[in-house]
């Protein structure tokens, strides 16, 4: 069995159909999209749509799915001044655009989690970060002690853990646990413009993971973003357009730096960012 775990597709089409392709050329039998399928690029409704007409397909909750139903509904949990903070537009376009197609509740009954079993073989448990939590990281960089509560927790049993959101691959073994992360199909980070994505495929020997790297032309989905009227929406949808013009993560760096030292997230601050971020 072959099996495609794919994630953080974040509105773009033409990546996700790279991948799709691929992932057909690959004999896959099964495919999960392991969250973060919206938000950030222009084609969040057409992204949506491609994946819900296919019938092979499983989901779990990433925080952007998730962040868009929050916004709409101007839900507390949710910081209360973000609601009229301009540097939100390219969520508040988001969210808007799914729930003109009736698409915004969809991934309300995606799960946190799912387990992969094959007779034989230890499970593979899959989410877009952690069972605990979708923003938790899981890459080589966890901590072993981490991934040992996470093997005796809710991920309990597993001999192989998926995770995403991080937007770069990773493997790493930690005892008896080998730790798998898909990338990103639609903003990687590190520099490679590619798509990335993980192929499992189960062996007699047990599941070999193999990570793959998809070519495609960026110029559609850098135009959308100007035509589809995203980028007029302000700061945050031109630091998108940025990380997936130059493949680098721009907007969590950021975030951290302003967030750190009590800033306004604005063009001055951005600039101020960018000059810190060139030397």
């Amino acid at each position: 069995m072959r099996v495609a775990i794919l994630a953080d597709i974040h509105g773009n089409a033409d990546a996700l159909n790279a991948v799709l392709t691929d992932v057909k050329a690959q004999g896959a039998e099964r495919l999960i999209v392991n969250g973060d399928v919206v938000n950030r690029g222009p084609d969040s409704v057409q992204v949506m749509e491609t994946l819900l007409a296919r019938g092979d397909v499983s989901f779990t909750l990433g925080n952007h799915d998730d962040l868009l139903r929050l916004w709409d509904a101007r839900s507390p949990v949710l910081p209360a001044d973000w609601y009229a903070d301009p540097f939100w537009g390219a969520t508040e376009w988001s969210a808007a655009q799914l729930a003109h197609a009736g698409l915004l509740d969809v991934p309300a009954d995606w799960p946190m989690h799912l387990t992969l079993t094959h007779p034989g073989l230890p499970d593979v448990r899959v989410a877009h970060g952690t069972a605990e939590h979708y923003r938790e990281c899981l890459s080589d960089r966890t901590a072993p002690a981490r991934v040992r509560e996470l093997a005796s927790g809710d991920w309990g049993g597993a001999g192989v853990l998926v995770g995403s959101h991080i937007h770069r691959q990773a493997q790493a073994r930690f005892g008896g646990v080998l730790v798998l992360n898909t990338g990103a199909v639609g903003t990687p980070a590190g520099g490679d413009p590619r798509a990335q994505y993980l192929l499992l495929t189960a062996t007699p020997g047990g599941w070999v993971p193999e990570f793959r790297l998809v070519p495609y032309d960026q110029a559609g989905v850098l135009r959308r973003f100007a035509t589809s009227g995203l980028l007029d929406t302000g700061l945050s949808a031109r630091i998108f357009h940025d990380e997936l013009l130059t493949s680098r993560s721009l907007y969590t760096p950021y975030w951290t730096w302003t967030e750190e030292a009590g800033l306004p997230r604005d063009e001055a601050t951005w600039a101020a960012f960018l000059q810190r971020h060139s030397d």
